[in-house]
Formats: C-alpha cells, structure tokens, sequence
C-alpha cells in the first residue's frame, strides 16, 4: 500500500501536510527538515523543486525558489539527498513541481529516481488532465507514483469528478484563485468547500493556499480530511536561526490552540 493511501487509511481527520522548498534556506537543509517536520508532528510533507518561473507561487515561495537555485539546486541533487533521508522517514513524500524542469529530466527517469527515493506522490499544476491520461498516466503508475491535481472555486463539479475518477491519492482543493501565501477569508469559502464535499469525491480533500494557524487549520478541517500548508512555514523556518527548533515551534501553532 501506497504510504499516502495508509495515511488516510489510518487517520480520518485533521491530516496536516507541510510544503517546504527543497535547498532552502541552505542546500543541504533538507534532511534538517524532514527530520524536523516528522519528528514534531506533521502527517506528509510536499517537498517543492524550484523552478524559475513558478506561475502559482507568491512571493515568498518565489524567493525560496530563487534563494535555492542560486545555491545550487537541481533534481539529481534532490534525489541524492532523499536517498540518504528516506531511510529514516515513514511519513508519506509528495513532490511539488513545475512540467517543465521534469519534462527535461526526462518523464520515465523522473519516474524512476523518484521510485528509487521513496517518493509516494508528485503535484505537477500546470500538468494539462488531457496529457497525464492519454500520455503520462501509465508510466507514473508503473512506479507507483500518486498523481494529484488541484481544483480552484472555478472549477466545474464534471471536471472535478473527471479528475477525481483519472487520479489517485488525494484531491488539493486550493481554497481560492489566487497565488500561494496571500491571507484569505477562510470562512468566505464556505460555499466552495460544501460543494467540494457534497460531491462525494474516491479520493479524500485536502484543501490549501492561505492556511496559516491553528484557527484557519481547524476551520478548514471541518470540510475536509486536512489541511496543506507552505509560506506560513517557509517564513517560520527563514527567520528562525534554528530549523529544528523554528519546526517545533510552528507545528505547535498549528496543531495546539492558542491559550485563551
């Protein structure tokens, strides 16, 4: 069994998946990081590969990916790195990326590095359905590998189910149509959420972009299995000094409430 498929297998609700971009703030932060989040109570992590025209990403997961590619980062890089890290982490790995960079790679090498590395599941945005069902869907199955797509409010519920009925893992619900790490109104999505779970989707919901404390992680939760989160952690670990203790810190943000 898939280790995103036990995940949700195992736990029904309040799921946090944490986003952090590979080779920041240092190259070899990585393990630091995985380490990190799993030891402090993240359920999955989406590890982001820079890229230099990212379309979804705000400013802050921009400056990430730059910061990291100017230190030097590359997919052979991060798929040595998660060789050497894997072999300690039980936590589900989704790689979070653009078409492009892979494209370049080569589809089935990608594939096949990311097999070797122990990766469960890959979220490429601005991969078109039409090309991942009639050109990409059986190498990323021969490996194992967990396509996700994301829905936005505009998304229609027959593209929906379309997406949900051709991919596995979870559905990324992202909570508005907008880039990454811009504060929203979670409440004003309510609608949006409703329609999403009244649709009785295969795969479970995660919903994410603008989730960044314990009151907007809860809220979320009540609509679907969890929650992603990115530039909340992303600034949390830019400004600590110390991954391991900035990790810490933030995920009891998240997971405890705030005393009243």
């Amino acid at each position: 069994m898939n280790r995103i498929e036990k995940l949700f297998s195992e736990k029904k609700e309040n799921i946090l998946s944490i986003y952090f971009t590979a080779g920041f703030p240092g190259l070899n932060d990585t393990h630091t990081i995985l380490d990190s989040l799993q030891k402090f109570g993240a359920d999955m992590i989406e590890i982001g590969m820079p890229y230099s025209d990212p379309l979804a990403d705000g400013p802050v997961i921009q400056h990430s990916s730059m910061v990291s590619l100017q230190n030097g980062f590359t997919i052979k890089w991060l798929f040595r790195q998660l060789h050497l890290s894997r072999r300690n982490l039980h936590l589900p790995l989704i790689l979070m990326g653009y078409l492009n960079p892979v494209l370049q790679f080569g589809i089935e090498n990608f594939c096949i590095e990311a097999h070797k590395a122990g990766i469960d599941g890959i979220i490429l945005p601005d991969l078109p359905l039409t090309v991942y069902e009639t050109e990409y869907r059986p190498l990323f199955e021969k490996y194992g590998l967990h396509v996700v797509f994301l829905v936005t409010p505009e998304t229609s519920d027959e593209r929906i189910r379309k997406m949900d009925a051709i991919s596995t893992g979870f559905i990324y619900a992202v909570s508005s149509s907008s880039i990454t790490g811009v504060e929203k109104n979670i409440a004003a999505q309510e609608n949006y959420f409703r329609r999403l779970k009244a649709l009785h989707l295969k795969n479970p919901i995660l919903i994410g972009f603008g989730i960044r404390d314990n009151s907007s992680f809860l809220s979320v939760c009540r609509y679907a299995r969890g929650a992603i989160i990115g530039t909340a952690y992303i600034k949390s670990i830019e400004n600590s000094g110390n991954i391991e203790q900035g990790t810490k810190k933030f995920l009891n943000s998240i997971l405890e409430p705030e005393p009243v």
